[in-house]
């Protein structure tokens, strides 16, 4: 059972945070190409593609530490301090996508006129922390301090 769910857990990360972290990255230069070309409907249809795979994704990410969480269990690491660290950054990761990188891509997106350059450069920084956060997740889920795979 613990393969399987451990299977599941990084299928569910591949399939739900990688279109996040790509999508979410796109974003900002997609946004600098829809003000520089305020009537081409193309640039903003990709805004509005780039966002609607944000969110959808993120909802379906959830999955992921729900199949993270059964895996520990089935391995007896919850208590593990590596463990703990990952969900921490997991948890602000989250944190950072709905509170800081999802409202302001929505805020672009309905912004007509008056869209600042500022505004994609946050935007770009906040996505760069939500994507470093889950590298070391992914670090820390591979190189497991203290385990027993010899890795």
């Amino acid at each position: 059972m613990t393969k399987f769910l451990l299977a599941v857990h990084v299928i569910a990360a591949i399939v739900a945070i990688g279109p996040v972290t790509v999508a979410a990255s796109m974003f900002p230069p997609a946004a600098r190409r829809a003000m520089a070309s305020p009537d081409d409907v193309r640039a903003a249809e990709t805004l509005r593609l780039l966002h609607r795979i944000c969110r959808v994704y993120a909802t379906v990410g959830v999955v992921v530490p729900v199949f993270g969480f059964a895996t520990a269990g089935n391995m007896g690491v919850l208590g593990d301090a590596w463990l703990i660290v990952s969900i921490a950054l997991t948890a602000l990761a989250a944190l950072v996508l709905g509170a800081l990188i999802l409202p302001r891509q929505s805020a672009l997106l309905e912004a007509s006129t008056g869209r600042s350059l500022d505004a994609t450069v946050r935007l770009a920084m906040f996505t760069g922390v939500f994507n470093l956060l889950w590298a070391v997740v992914t670090v820390l889920m591979i190189v497991r301090p203290g385990s027993t795979t010899g890795a």
